[in-house]
């Protein structure tokens, strides 16, 4: 830490080396907090997780009851055990919480006055975070598996939205009205993303095997289709040319910078593509369990170097080094299977929920302060007296002890 610290002052480092350094350490020092608590309101296992990024207070879930909490994450008791509170919460008694299950639930990216939610019940609402309202609400023919809203987007107000419908619904906040459609897949659409480093980018995953990536300014069909063989067809089965796994891709996850696609598919596989050309980078992360018929929510790590992917894997959390593919640790506490994680990238701590209707807390645990060398702390017992030893670094070197 030292060695950091002094490197930073004197300009030898990056100013965020450091920073970079700690936050990798606390990511690899997670560990289930038995002294932090989440409310337990669902009665329905949690699909569900948001953290808005404003000021990182406020976690949005929703749950398989319909049910959507939202929970402040802040230590007002600054006690060292507490819990954190739900306090809003659209429960069975409103008139506008959903019919069936939440499949996904997420804060509007510039303002913690408004979050969306989407449905089995075929619906997606916008709802108003003060009087828990929906301002607007739009229906589709069959169940709503997804929705996301561009994190940077400034020019659009889209949501992407994937049912049950092969084509990728796009609904414009603006208008509250459907304006475009995107064709392509043949199946399901289980996961859509919008790039963090481009608004107009989009990534869709289907059960047809396939990924898509698009530019919603195009008329035309998508820009590319991700290729597990990287165009070698002579590895690929006929049935298999331009398929990003050999099942239902069910995952997606774009890395921070949006260099990087991160894909998860019931052939209990994980690979990582290059955003910008769709190649496969082949890196390896052995067999990931995935039995997931709707979409899987997994998270990928900020600010840490290297990064590191969270993954639901049965009642546990997978955690692996993104670029290596290496498995770093498991993350045991669930009684039942993990559907979603959330990574919070201020405090580098992780949420995952899970069918058992808990919500857990990992936290990094604490640095322990630098060990001095024993001799310099210990105390020197001289007759009755005792008598601090004291480092020759911080000795007064010109005055006697006459003085």
């Amino acid at each position: 830490m030292l060695s950091f610290l002094y490197a930073r002052q004197s300009g030898l480092d990056d100013p965020v080396r450091l920073r970079r350094a700690e936050s990798t350490r606390r990511v690899l020092s997670l560990e289930l907090n038995h002294n932090r608590d989440v409310d337990r309101i669902h009665g329905n296992g949690i699909n569900t997780l948001d953290i808005e990024v404003i000021d990182g207070r406020y976690m949005l879930s929703g749950g398989s009851d319909g049910v959507i909490v939202i929970y402040d994450l802040e230590n007002n008791s600054k006690k060292p055990q507490y819990t954190c509170k739900a306090i809003c919460t659209v429960g069975r008694s409103s008139r506008h919480v959903h019919k069936f299950s939440v499949e996904t639930v997420q804060w509007y990216p510039h303002d913690t006055g408004m979050f969306v939610s989407s449905s089995f019940d075929k619906t997606m609402k916008v709802w108003d975070t003060e009087t828990l309202k929906p301002a607007e609400e739009f229906q589709f023919d069959g169940n709503v598996y997804c929705h996301h809203m561009s994190p940077i987007a400034r020019k659009h107000s889209l949501v992407a939205v994937g049912t049950k419908d092969p084509k990728v619904q796009l609904c414009d906040l603006k208008s509250g009205s459907r304006i475009h459609i995107l064709q392509g897949h043949r199946g399901e659409i289980l996961s859509v993303r919008w790039s963090p480093r481009y608004e107009h980018i989009l990534a869709t995953a289907s059960t047809d095997s396939r990924v898509r990536v698009w530019d919603v300014r195009r008329a035309s069909g998508s820009l590319f289709t991700l290729d597990q063989h990287n165009g070698d067809k002579s590895k690929a089965s006929s049935e298999a040319v331009n398929t990003a796994h050999n099942g239902r891709v069910n995952g997606l996850c774009f890395t921070a910078d949006g260099l990087h696609l991160l894909t998860t598919g019931t052939d209990d596989r994980m690979r990582l593509w290059n955003s910008a050309t769709g190649e496969n980078t082949l890196v390896n992360y052995g067999k990931v369990m995935n039995e997931s018929r709707k979409g899987l929510k997994f998270t990928i790590s900020k600010g840490c170097s290297p990064e590191f992917v969270f993954v639901p894997c049965g009642s546990s959390v997978a955690v692996y080094g993104l670029h290596s593919g290496k498995l770093i640790t498991m993350l045991r506490g669930h009684y039942n299977n993990v559907d979603c994680c959330e990574f919070h990238p201020d405090y580098q701590e992780l949420y995952s929920g899970g069918k058992d209707c808990n919500i857990l807390a990992w936290v990094p645990v604490l640095r322990r302060p630098d060990i001095e060398n024993k001799e310099t702390n210990s105390r020197v017992t001289q007759g009755s007296g005792t008598q601090t030893a004291i480092s020759p670094a911080f000795e007064d070197a010109w005055s006697s002890d006459e003085d």
